[in-house]
């Protein structure tokens, strides 16, 4: 008795059918692999477009979160005591001219934020930030050009004042993160070469 509900062998697919559909799989997992699983997951861009469609910096943050995070569970480390060498003392600042940028941001219990300047290789910027009644955890870094770059980081620090040397062209700055229970209100002051500062995360 003919069975309407079974396949013809026509309809059936093919070794080479099965093999055919099998490749265009892989490749096509394979393409969202580089292009968007890599930059968005692990800040790893072999193509270059990830950092085009902004997938890049993303994994960059969750690079930084995660050290961030992995850190404090392994010990709370005291407020920083001492800078690098592109970093001046505040005695050092003081009589300087004025701040071209002045701005202040509230944080709420673990939130974080991203500013950063547009700088040429070998420029500086003098900064200056603090926190009112509380502290942050800090990653001054930069990235342009494929290169990037860690220059300081913090934990439980209520603030810092230096100078900030850029390695290199493309954008530097300050990603902060509030650890506390409590809002804390963050204010920068800026000067220097830079042709611009904006908030980036």
């Amino acid at each position: 008795m003919y069975n309407a509900d079974k396949p013809k062998a026509e309809d059936l697919p093919t070794p080479e059918k099965l093999v055919k559909s099998t490749v265009i799989a892989a490749v096509s997992a394979a393409a969202i692999l580089v292009t968007v699983v890599l930059p968005s997951e692990y800040a790893i861009d072999p193509t270059g477009i990830g950092r085009l469609l902004g997938l890049t910096e993303m994994g960059e943050i969750k690079n930084q979160l995660a050290e961030e995070a992995e850190a404090d569970q392994q010990a709370a480390v005291s407020p920083a005591g001492g800078f690098m060498s592109l970093f001046v003392s505040s005695a050092q600042a003081q009589g300087a001219p004025a701040w071209q940028d002045e701005f202040s941001f509230t944080l709420t219990p673990g939130q974080g934020v991203e500013w950063k300047l547009a700088m040429d290789k070998d420029a500086e910027a003098v900064f200056d930030w603090s926190v009112s009644e509380g502290v942050v955890n800090y990653d001054l870094h930069g990235d342009g050009g494929g290169n990037s770059i860690s220059y300081e980081k913090g934990r439980g620090v209520p603030g810092a004042t230096g100078v900030l040397k850029a390695k290199f062209t493309g954008s530097h700055g300050w990603f902060w993160r509030n650890r506390t229970s409590s809002d804390v209100t963050v204010t920068v002051r800026l000067r220097g070469a830079y042709s611009s500062v904006k908030q980036t995360y």
